[in-house]
């Protein structure tokens, strides 16, 4: 979990959200014009972190902050204790270190709409100093470069910044946002193949830079950033308001098909994608949503969730090397877009295997066949069906099942195959118990 970047972090102070929570101070946060009240800062998010059982990922501030600055978030954050910092952090109600192992230098510096935009050579410069700092305080530190703010942004930028700060580099980041902004759906629908030309672009990158330097040093991408992004402002808000709604997204089932594309092509490229992190989680173009009425809270979820959820869960352990055939289309400028998207994950415990699947096809049923031979004895224990007859359906408050998962039907193990039909525009897992000693 990346906090508190995006564009806010480069006008963020972190000394204002820490203390008792009546004396932090009231700001004007030029990102978004809001203010912003502090009651939220790196001891809340880190304890939430623990409870929720997730890695924190600390963005530090290199737009108007400084390697200074920086180098006293880590003190606070992971020195045991002793000095100034770390015994406030004690002084704060948090006696043991926060260990925080993972940091971003900064967010979309390339980008002139970030306060405090830099040049690649003034930001590889900075973030070289910065990061050398902060592995000399603590080695164990694995530091993330901005990368470019998107793909269409990516070359030049990278090439620099690596190679001014490759001794520091641990990862590269990668953002990427997607939409359906023309209406065109089936080029919506295969959206993923761009994040997979970035991923594969940025890691050529850095094993041009890694081969120049003659190192031996493996960097990484981390796609610290990335989600369905397009339907826009929806609700009017005052400049320099508490809180105000400002890109609370309202997502389409169609969204959470690219969605789940997205997402496996994160996963299958894991071989240089070692951290990623949803942008956001709650309200903000997010899959969980909430509402505050006079009769309580209200929460639901939006058809991007399902998704999300069923990934998280059983798209861990190890990414399988699939070789895929079959019908394809044209769409977008893209010719040969395959009209199944799929990924299948082995479960850490090798007792489970889990494929995930997109049919892209807005017309047609697909007929699979998965040779499964070489695993054994398997059995199916689920199929799960995401589904909608309305691409444009939505959940809400009043009706928040309306896109929902339902059990699948008709597929079949037999003879060391798995078939099956996939339901056109759907979203499918269909998990496999394997029968191992």
């Amino acid at each position: 979990m990346r906090y508190p970047g995006g564009n806010f972090v480069s006008g963020y102070n972190w000394r204002d959200g820490i203390g008792p929570r009546e004396k932090r101070p009231r700001r004007m946060d030029l990102a978004w014009k809001s203010v912003e009240t502090n009651q939220v800062g790196v001891d809340e998010f880190v304890r939430w972190c623990r409870k929720a059982g997730i890695k924190p990922m600390m963005a530090v501030n290199m737009g108007t902050g400084s390697a200074r600055d920086s180098l006293d978030l880590m003190e606070y954050c992971n020195h045991p204790g002793g000095t100034y910092y770390s015994d406030l952090r004690k002084e704060n109600g948090n006696p043991e270190p926060h260990g925080i192992k993972y940091w971003c230098l900064g967010n979309e510096m390339d980008g002139d709409w970030q306060i405090g935009h830099k040049t690649a050579e003034e930001y590889g410069r900075l973030a070289y100093e910065t990061g050398k700092l902060m592995k000399l305080m603590d080695p164990e530190c694995r530091l993330a470069l901005c990368g470019s703010s998107n793909y269409a942004m990516s070359g030049d930028w990278e090439v620099e910044v690596l190679k001014r700060a490759w001794p520091v580099a641990d990862y590269v980041a990668v953002h990427g946002y997607y939409g359906c902004h023309n209406g065109d759906v089936p080029a919506f629908l295969a959206c993923n193949l761009d994040m997979e030309d970035y991923i594969k672009k940025v890691a050529g990158i850095i094993e041009y830079v890694r081969h120049g330097k003659r190192s031996d040093r493996q960097v990484y991408i981390s796609v610290d950033e990335w989600n369905v992004w397009y339907h826009g402002d929806r609700l009017p808000h005052e400049d320099w308001s508490e809180a105000p709604h400002i890109v609370e997204d309202n997502y389409v089932f169609a969204d959470a098909l690219a969605f789940a594309s997205i997402f496996m092509t994160i996963l299958r490229n894991c071989r240089v994608v070692k951290a990623a992190c949803l942008a956001q989680l709650v309200n903000v173009i997010a899959p969980i949503m909430t509402e505050n009425t006079e009769e309580g809270g209200r929460i639901w979820v939006q058809p991007t969730y399902w998704p999300f959820l069923h990934l998280s869960k059983w798209g861990r352990g190890t990414v399988l090397d699939m070789r895929i055939a079959g019908d394809t289309y044209d769409a977008g400028g893209r010719t040969g877009i395959p009209c199944l998207d799929s990924l299948a994950v082995l479960s850490q415990d090798k007792k489970e295997l889990t494929l995930f699947a997109v049919n892209r096809s807005l017309t047609d049923d697909m007929d699979i066949k998965c040779r499964l031979q070489d695993f054994g004895g398997c059995s199916i224990t689920e199929h799960i069906v995401l589904n909608c007859d309305d691409l444009n359906a939505e959940n809400t408050p009043d009706e928040p099942d309306r896109v929902k998962p339902r059990p699948g039907t008709g597929c079949m193990l037999d003879d060391g195959y798995l078939t099956g039909t996939l339901e056109k525009h759907s979203w499918n897992v269909i998990r496999i118990k394997l029968d191992r000693d």
